[in-house]
């Protein structure tokens, strides 16, 4: 099956300045791909080459297997977009404004409309200029999906929407996919792409850092561990610890006050990395208390913006990112 969008070494120049050097990534069709970074990374430069709004400087780029600088219309007409900065007619209406965006993608059912707007609770028969900010963001996911296009690119979709209005947008994404759609979304807000995407790429000044899955990025993450035992030395429970890949920042106190049973050991630790190795050392000892906390990839993807893959404090190499691994990630 044809990906649905193919990036090979994508740059773009603004005069000197080179602000995407040279991007490799993969979107399979069907999916949800999220690219995730901090304002100024790249994320809308990146679609606006996608659309042909804007022209590479270097690379090749196939959407929906064609080249978006040679298809023209008609691939436009299979795109619903809604940009970072939506600019609306203000003397008109909503409903007006959509009746030209279907004469542009071609057939819409009125009912669909009706219906997207009534889930989305925007009435379209108001003027565009007394809309709140949250209300046009609303009509613009509106015009993107309306034609039921078989990709859709959304640049920060969830700016403005209250957090009922974000689940409605999620059940959107995950409808259209459902009917085949493949969407391709960007955010600066971690939550908003962990919860609707299938694979993220984590994007810093103009480079992929890392593509994964939401369930790769959690299990690099790192979680923190406490428990308690009883019947084992400090020294025995460190060194049951130590035999754990990616258990770090071990610290053991014994309890022996406070009504704590002898030989109570309480301990605090860091993992990144696969749980099963850590329950299966932990068997060994009596515990009489147990948390591993869900992973934060907050954290998580904080440290890859900075530059270390998250546990280990090394620098995330971006050779590991483009061609082969990073589409084999994709389709982890």
């Amino acid at each position: 099956m044809t990906q649905a969008i193919v990036v090979e070494g994508l740059r773009k120049k603004f005069g000197a300045r080179e602000v995407l050097h040279g991007l490799d990534f993969a979107v399979e069709p069907g999916t949800v791909f999220g690219v995730i970074g901090p304002n100024g990374a790249g994320k809308t430069t990146i679609m606006r080459c996608l659309l042909d709004i804007i022209r590479p400087s270097a690379g090749s780029i196939s959407v929906l297997g064609q080249d978006p600088r040679q298809a023209g219309t008609a691939l436009r007409r299979r795109i619903g977009y809604l940009p970072g900065e939506l600019h609306l007619e203000d003397r008109t209406t909503g409903r007006r404004i959509l009746e030209h965006f279907a004469a542009i993608s071609g057939p819409v059912e009125p009912r669909h409309v009706d219906g997207l707007a009534e889930r989305l609770n925007l009435d379209l028969d108001r003027q565009t200029r007394k809309l709140s900010k949250g209300n046009k963001q609303k009509l613009g996911l509106l015009q993107a999906f309306m034609h039921k296009p078989e990709l859709l690119v959304l640049d920060e979709p969830t700016s403005g929407l209250d957090p009922l209005v974000q689940q409605v947008f999620h059940t959107m994404v995950r409808e259209a996919v459902d009917e085949g759609a493949t969407v391709f979304l960007s955010s600066h807000v971690l939550s908003e792409v962990q919860q609707a995407a299938d694979a993220v790429a984590i994007l810093r000044d103009g480079e992929i850092v890392t593509v994964a899955t939401v369930e790769a990025l959690r299990t690099a993450a790192v979680r923190q561990l406490r428990f308690s035992s009883t019947g084992a030395e400090p020294h025995d429970v460190g060194a049951l610890l130590a035999r754990v890949p990616g258990v770090a920042n071990v610290a053991v106190r014994e309890l022996k006050a406070d009504g704590h049973a002898a030989g109570t050991v309480e301990v605090t630790a860091t993992l990144s990395g696969l749980v099963q190795p850590l329950i299966q050392e932990l068997s060994r000892l009596n515990l009489t208390d147990l948390v591993l906390e869900e992973p934060d990839l907050e954290d998580a993807v904080l440290t890859l913006y900075a530059g270390q893959s998250p546990g280990t404090g090394q620098a995330a190499g971006n050779g590991d990112t483009s061609g082969r691994r990073a589409e084999g990630a994709h389709r982890a």
